[in-house]
């Protein structure tokens, strides 16, 4: 018998047939001896309807407010899927964030957990029942409902699962595993049977939708088995473990394991800064102030005493305030320069852990791009990771291009 943690995202109870699969798949690992508790989201869509009635009534809504509201959403899923499994015959009590013991600190809207309490729960499971768990909420000391920011029902999940010591956090979702790439944009990409927490982190941070970062992190911290799998079919999925069960002497060890890329990118560059110290903090300064997280940073080196440029990105929603907080608060405070800005830039990044122990990743990236004749305007690399910015014009080229090139693509099954 094993003690499993399943997560089903919106797309997975966006209606009650979907919610009656999910019992049913539920039900057959309890036929199969083992203990489940089940963490849901809010049927698709609901969190963004209540969303946009609060802003219809008020435009300003206080993060507490919006905390009691939003919650609601996870708990008509958690009551639908307890009935359907009643209806299947499996016994089956559902628990809010609250009633279950998901304690969190007081950052409504977005609040962090801090421990949870799991006797009663434990006392539920070995009494034969399912539990049924509302993701995304919690309480915080003073009694008030949390939640844990857009997509933290993957993080309820991992979080019950490493307090419970479960064998392993099933996360379903809408695809079957983690991908090399999103083979919505590479129709040859192909599904991973494993991947490290480090590479599954870079993929997350770096523009993959397929896990929330919390959750890798929170994976990685308690050592938790997490696999992705799909909902609406069968089948292996993903694992992601701590470390590569590889032989790093293999001749078949894959390089690289996975390409991300997103375009939500922006560029700006100060022209002939003053090229002494303190010049960067009083750049970024005003701009974290703003709390307007920066990417990728570059200043080229200049002779002592003269001038240089400082380039970095931003996300694209911050392009314009960012801009502006250049232009009225840093220039005039610097006494000179000049800011240019390209919203129009995608970031494309080689992610995987056989970059330790092999050189030339980034030599052989930059002739691939230069073949297609994909001009690169920034590079950041890590020690499991090269990103590059280009023009998002090319995006989709450079993704391919660098697939195929690297032994991603899926073979042909039909010619081995």
């Amino acid at each position: 018998m094993a003690l499993y943690v399943q997560k089903f995202g919106g797309t997975s109870v966006g209606s009650v047939e979907r919610i009656k699969a999910v019992a049913e798949k539920v039900k057959g690992f309890r036929d199969n001896g083992h203990q489940v508790v089940v963490v849901v989201s809010a049927m698709s869509g609901e969190t963004n309807r209540l969303i946009g009635m609060a802003n219809e009534i008020n435009d300003e809504p206080t993060p507490r407010e919006m905390d009691m509201l939003v919650s609601t959403g996870e708990q008509v899923t958690i009551s639908l899927l307890a009935l359907a499994l009643h209806k299947l015959g499996v016994p089956a009590t559902s628990y809010t964030g609250s009633q279950v013991g998901i304690l969190t600190d007081s950052a409504h809207t977005k609040a962090r957990i801090q421990r949870i309490e799991t006797d009663d729960l434990q006392d539920d499971l070995d009494d034969g029942q399912v539990v049924v768990v509302a993701g995304f909420q919690g309480v915080d000391e003073e009694g008030n409902i949390t939640t844990l920011g857009r997509g933290g029902s993957d993080t309820t999940g991992v979080a019950l699962a490493a307090a419970l010591k479960a064998d392993e956090c099933q996360i379903y979702t809408d695809v079957d595993g983690v991908y090399t790439t999103d083979p919505r944009v590479c129709s040859r990409a192909q599904r991973l049977d494993t991947i490290t927490v480090e590479e599954m982190l870079e993929l997350a941070s770096l523009g993959s939708k397929v896990l929330q970062i919390r959750a890798v992190e929170f994976a990685g911290k308690y050592n938790v088995p997490l696999r992705v799998l799909s909902s609406f079919e069968d089948g292996p999925g993903t694992l992601i473990v701590a470390d590569s069960d590889q032989d790093e002497d293999s001749m078949e060890e894959p390089l690289i394991s996975g390409i991300a890329f997103t375009a939500n990118e922006a560029k700006l560059t100060l022209l002939n800064t003053p090229d002494v110290p303190g010049v960067a903090s009083r750049i970024l300064g005003p701009i974290a102030a703003a709390n307007i997280e920066v990417d990728m940073i570059v200043q080229n080196v200049a002779p002592a005493g003269d001038y240089t440029d400082f380039t970095f990105t931003v996300a694209k929603g911050d392009y314009k305030q960012t801009l502006k907080i250049l232009n009225e608060q840093v220039l005039p405070e610097l006494g000179e320069g000049e800011v240019k800005g390209d919203d129009n830039i995608a970031k494309v990044s080689l992610v995987g852990v056989g970059m330790r122990s092999h050189a030339g990743v980034a030599s052989k990236m930059f002739r691939v791009l230069a073949e297609e004749n994909i001009n690169i305007r920034m590079v950041s690399t890590s020690e499991i990771k090269i990103s590059v910015v280009i023009d998002e014009k090319h995006m989709e080229l450079a993704v391919k291009a660098l697939h195929k090139a690297f032994g991603l693509d899926k073979r042909d099954i039909e010619s081995e």
